[in-house]
């Protein structure tokens, strides 16, 4: 029980929703707006931070890359410490840990000095606010996740978990509107000497917002209290892994092609777009704007008929549509507009299956005792090694001249995720949470 003004009421069972809702969402908007915000500005600041090479001056971008890079590859660690943290101490204590070490490295990335002012230290302070950020996203969706699914009422689990991608897509907007803001309203020598830096100071200050709504929350974790107390036995790190070792390696096999999907469809296609077929770069970033719009609006709409219909219609109509149309749709893409708002369009309803009801999936997975670390880590993991290559694997077959090969690559792992859907994954849409 935990006392209150009110009366005493039972730990996991929220009185305000809506509060519920705003804690989870506003901080996961700000984890995701300063996530964006540095491979938007990446191209500003890449001279400013890393030394020119003798190669040419591709080197310092590739270098702000690397070190994006290496921030993703944090994530699961990230899920794997902060869900085992969320899974001990609450999910309210797990995410006022995250925003705060989000807006932490947001604020030391803003405060990073110039290599010509501090030399190597530079690239070396913003390796570590990167890495912070890293560790940051991937507790984020160990714990805000949880935290949102069991906040919501029966019967409307898909609903609340599809506000997971809501305000990840407002976070990315919010990211690429300032800092087109901001390139159209100061100088390119401005956005280079300090302009860059503003939207970081913006996120570290969003971060304080999110973490006095988070405060106001309620925890959901009865398990938490009772381990507090001494009740319970604190879970091991990896409990989840041995004693449900088949539901760790189910989401590897649920994530792996939505991963892969997500991250070309709302990133990577307008960029394949110029490569491929020569599309104009302010045509493709109002194309890629409105599509995520309209992904945004779908995620509540798909959450519900989740709830109607269950998880696996959802998932399999979203791995039947990967295995049968990157081909064709990725082949169909003109240097028209319309063609590739089309085709993101397309393929976003889709997607959307999967988006709206990850966080539910992979909540209903696992007991409260390792719902946390069980459902964050294998999730974090897989988005690492698929969704964070995904960029990467594109561009290098474009490169290799074998572009229409990045369509097959998408559809055989939708494929073998479909799979995973139609025969291992059991329906948990009636299912109470364990």
């Amino acid at each position: 029980m935990d006392a209150s003004p009110g009366g005493p009421v039972l730990v996991g069972v929220p009185r305000n929703r809506v509060r519920q809702l705003l804690a989870a969402n506003v901080g996961n908007m700000v984890e995701w707006f300063d996530w964006y915000t540095y491979s938007f500005l990446a191209v500003y600041f890449a001279t400013q931070v890393f030394p020119k090479g003798a190669g040419g001056s591709l080197v310092p971008l590739l270098s702000s890359f690397a070190v994006f890079a290496v921030g993703f590859f944090m994530r699961p660690l990230g899920g794997l410490l902060v869900g085992a943290f969320a899974d001990r101490y609450g999910r309210k204590a797990a995410m006022t840990f995250t925003i705060t070490l989000m807006g932490a490295g947001s604020l030391l990335v803003a405060a990073t000095p110039t290599y010509a002012a501090a030399g190597l230290l530079a690239p070396v302070i913003l390796t570590v606010a990167r890495l912070t950020q890293g560790l940051s996203v991937g507790g984020e969706f160990a714990a805000a996740t949880t935290f949102l699914v069991e906040s919501a009422p029966p019967g409307r689990r898909g609903l609340f978990s599809s506000f997971q991608y809501v305000s990840t897509t407002i976070g990315q907007l919010l990211a690429s509107g300032l800092a087109a803001v901001l390139a159209a309203s100061l100088s390119e020598a401005d956005m280079s000497s300090w302009g860059w830096r503003v939207p970081f100071v913006v996120g570290a200050v969003a971060s304080l917002v999110g973490l006095w709504i988070r405060r106001g929350a309620e925890e959901t974790s009865a398990l938490a209290e009772e381990i507090k107390q001494g009740r319970a036995e604190r879970p091991r790190l990896f409990e989840f892994l041995v004693k449900y070792p088949t539901k760790a390696f189910m989401i590897v096999g649920i994530t792996m092609a939505a991963t892969v999907a997500y991250y070309t469809w709302t990133t990577f296609l307008p960029t394949f777009a110029e490569l491929t077929v020569g599309f104009g770069k302010a045509e493709a970033l109002r194309a890629g704007t409105i599509s995520l719009v309209f992904f945004m609006v779908l995620q509540p709409l798909a959450g519900m008929l989740s709830d109607r219909i269950g998880r696996r219609p959802m998932l399999i109509a979203f791995g039947l549509g990967f295995t049968l149309l990157p081909v064709p749709l990725m082949g169909t893409l003109t240097d028209s507009f319309a063609s590739l708002l089309f085709v993101q369009c397309l393929g976003m309803v889709f997607l959307s299956g999967y988006t709206a009801i990850a966080a539910a999936v992979n909540s209903e997975l696992f007991p409260t005792r390792v719902r946390a670390s069980g459902a964050g880590f294998p999730y974090s993991l897989t988005v690492a090694l698929f969704g964070g290559t995904a960029p990467l694997v594109g561009t290098a077959l474009i490169d290799a001249g074998n572009a229409h090969l990045f369509g097959w690559y998408m559809s055989a792992l939708a494929l073998a995720s479909t799979l995973v859907y139609v025969f291992a994954l059991k329906e948990t849409k009636d299912q109470p949470l364990r």
